[in-house]
């Protein structure tokens, strides 16, 4: 797991979290997540990894309130990116891009070969974010997502080697950069 710069920490999610997850996700998401769906994954899906990202308080040291999470699935050798969300009030700092790093970093530790997810065709700001790290567009997805009816376009990083795991040290330090810069 990464260790970003301060003021900003990474770890596991666990139960005592969700009050906070569910907040951003209902916040993120045109439909919020099933009720109980966070606690399955924790709970009894062994192939689901999920991580949360805060701030520490800038007064006193205390730690405050969650700012993301981010989790995947390890399908065989495939990671598959289920959902990244950060609080509207921190969006544009490079969090979704931390917990996004972090998810494919991991991946290298399972070890996965490749990285899938599904994109609202509206998300022109999600479907940037996966471009900037080699995501392509491999498919769609007619009506994938039920809220809506929209379509999904199904991206992908084919293959986790060497050359992307040096890529992403490249990312990791320019993103370290500007978060110390704008902390």
């Amino acid at each position: 797991m990464l260790i970003p710069p301060a003021p900003y920490w990474l770890r596991s999610m666990a139960l005592h979290d969700l009050p906070e997850v569910r907040e951003i996700d209902r916040l993120s998401f045109p439909t919020a997540a099933r009720a109980g769906l966070f606690e399955h994954e924790l709970e009894q899906n062994n192939i689901a990894h999920y991580y949360v990202l805060g701030r520490m308080g800038d007064e006193d040291g205390r730690i405050a309130p969650i700012v993301g999470f981010t989790g995947f699935w390890l399908i065989a050798d495939e990671i598959h990116v289920s959902t990244i969300a950060s609080h509207p009030q921190w969006r544009g700092h490079g969090l979704g891009e931390l917990l996004l790093l972090n998810l494919l970093f991991e991946a290298y530790e399972h070890p996965a070969t490749m990285a899938t997810l599904e994109v609202r065709r509206s998300n022109t700001v999600a479907q940037a974010l996966y471009r900037k790290y080699e995501f392509e567009e491999v498919g769609t997805r007619p009506r994938y997502y039920r809220d809506t009816g929209e379509d999904a376009l199904l991206m992908t990083v084919p293959s986790l080697n060497a050359r992307y795991h040096q890529f992403l040290e490249g990312q990791q330090a320019a993103l370290f950069q500007r978060l110390r810069s704008e902390a």
